[in-house]
Formats: C-alpha cells, sequence, structure tokens
C-alpha cells in the first residue's frame, strides 16, 4: 500500500463522516422535536384530512404551536387534536379552529382566529368553535361533475 491511496482513504472517510452528521442533524430537526413549552389546548373536528401529528398552529399565518396528538373520541366518533402553543400567547375563550392548506396543494396547518372574549383559555380546555378540513378531491368531483342537487332545482324551474 502507499501513502497516496492511505490519504485518500482518510479524506474520503472524513467526508462520509461530515455527511453523515449533517444528515442526523437535518433530521433530528425536520422532525420538530420540542421540549413542549407551553400549554395545551383540545379541539374537536368531524375531519382531520391533513392533519398529524408536529403539523403547524398558526394565528395569521404566524406558528404559534403544534398539533402534539390525534385521537378518536369514541363516544361521539369526532377526532380530537391535542395541541401546544406557546405561553405568550394567550386565546380568548371564544377564538375558532379551522383547518387550512398552504395552497391548492400545500399542506394543511390549524389556523385559529382569536375571538374578543375578555377570558382566556387555560391549559387543558376546548376550543369549542370548529371548522374541518374541506376535501380537495370532493371539490374537484363537484366541479368536473357538477352538483347533482343543483341540477335538479335548475330542472324545476
Amino acid at each position: 500500500m502507499n501513502k497516496t491511496s492511505n490519504y485518500f482513504e482518510i479524506i474520503v472517510g472524513t467526508f462520509v463522516l461530515f455527511c453523515a452528521i449533517f444528515f442526523l442533524f437535518s433530521s433530528l430537526r425536520s422532525t420538530q422535536v420540542s421540549d413542549a413549552k407551553g400549554y395545551r389546548l383540545i379541539a374537536k373536528f368531524d375531519n382531520i384530512d391533513g392533519i398529524n401529528s408536529g403539523s403547524d398552529v398558526k394565528i395569521s399565518g404566524v406558528k404559534v404551536g403544534t398539533v402534539e396528538e390525534q385521537i378518536l373520541d369514541e363516544k361521539d366518533f369526532r377526532a380530537v387534536l391535542k395541541i401546544n402553543l406557546n405561553n405568550s400567547v394567550k386565546l380568548p375563550s371564544d377564538s375558532s379552529a379551522k383547518i387550512s392548506s398552504e395552497g391548492l396543494l400545500g399542506s394543511k396547518y390549524l389556523s385559529i382566529s382569536p375571538g374578543g372574549d375578555e377570558e382566556n383559555l387555560k391549559d387543558g380546555e376546548e376550543i369549542q368553535f370548529t371548522q374541518s378540513s374541506v376535501s380537495f378531491e370532493d371539490l374537484l368531483g363537484k366541479f368536473i361533475f357538477g352538483d347533482k342537487n343543483k341540477k335538479e332545482e335548475d330542472e324545476k324551474k
């Protein structure tokens, strides 16, 4: 073995090690692992298509928290989202939550519209006013095939 091949192997090995470290840190950052500082709220929806644990919670387009968990309420078969909000954000008790998307085919997030009540939601309380996810496939189907109810109403006229 000559010295040139040993140096080459050391350089390639170092490069591979740095690449592995880079991918490890970037994957840890993208998983949105946090220390869960803040307070937790609950919101119930009929449909939460596109929302997963780790999805953003935004107010006026600014990220203020994340979705921690999604479960099914076995009593009324509604989806329950447990969300974690920053302590600096104090939501009035009459605030509303809806599932929005970042464009036509973009990812979905939970959008909160603050209310005007003097009293704020506390840790563990529920956001009462919610609007479920709109299915893009259903809207596309109505656009392509038309709304059957609208055609029937037009025919009656």
